[in-house]
């Protein structure tokens, strides 16, 4: 097997490793779906910092290793912050951190989502710049049937698809189909599953050409719709979802769910 050199100090749940100008962010528990344990949240609050300061950097690709994009929080991490209190506090730092890191960072970024995005993976997806799906992916934000508050980025979603949309979907954690999230305006684009990769790079290779400063100022610009909200909604979600993360609801909905 070639061996990849990686980037950042980062080589187990999240693998960042570059192609020229263009960075890879690779989601990699692939035998739990990419589900976020806390090695990984943490590694996600990190890696921004390091991209907008990497020099040679002038795009970025995310996506996940194996049959998933992310499937969202690991039971296994949700039960730790059930019963650790300090925890749920620096479980909660570091979502905002990967929120105000997407938001904040300078280049572009890209999501190629090969497979389920959900919750926290879906929050990831559409924090990127665009989204590009694999036919048979989907996006889904299941927080409110896990009994939690939507606070790592589904206060995005009224900013792409509209409020009372918004609504429908987070209240009810439906599945949203790759072509109807094109439809909906969450991807820009549905792509076969075995070409997606190559036209995500593609893409990430098409932006690297393009006037960096000024392409960079302009990403800028257009989050400064974004940005009032991380003071606003995301901070209000993320306050909620630190209170939920105590709550009997939560509790009960993660038992369930490690039961089956």
């Amino acid at each position: 097997m070639e061996e990849v050199e990686t980037l950042y100090g980062f080589d187990r749940e999240v693998v960042v490793t570059a192609d020229g100008p263009v960075r890879v962010v690779t989601l990699n528990r692939p035998d739990d779906l990419n589900g976020a344990n806390r090695p990984m949240h943490q590694a996600m609050a990190r890696v921004w910092e390091h991209l907008g300061a990497d020099p040679d950097a002038r795009a970025v690709v995310v996506t996940g290793s194996g049959k998933a994009f992310s499937a969202g929080g690991d039971f296994g991490y949700m039960q730790e912050n059930i019963d650790d209190e300090a925890m749920r506090a620096e479980t909660i730092d570091e979502g905002r951190s990967i929120i105000r890191g997407m938001v904040n960072c300078p280049l572009p970024v890209i999501a190629a989502v090969n497979g389920p995005a959900v919750g926290l993976g879906c929050s990831i997806a559409l924090l990127c710049d665009l989204v590009l799906m694999a036919d048979g992916s989907f996006l889904a934000d299941p927080h409110l049937r896990m009994g939690l508050v939507p606070g790592d980025g589904g206060m995005v979603w009224p900013a792409l698809i509209g409020l009372s949309r918004a609504k429908e979907y987070l209240f009810l954690g439906s599945r949203i189909p790759a072509e109807k999230a094109v439809e909906f305006g969450l991807a820009s684009r549905v792509v076969d599953g075995d070409q997606l990769m190559a036209e995500a790079m593609a893409l990430a290779h098409r932006l690297s050409t393009v006037p960096p400063a000024a392409l960079q100022r302009t990403k800028t610009a257009l989050n400064e719709y974004l940005r009032p909200q991380l003071a606003g909604a995301f901070e209000s979600a993320l306050t909620g979802e630190l209170d939920s993360m105590g709550s009997v609801e939560h509790r009960e909905a993660v038992a369930k769910a490690r039961a089956k």
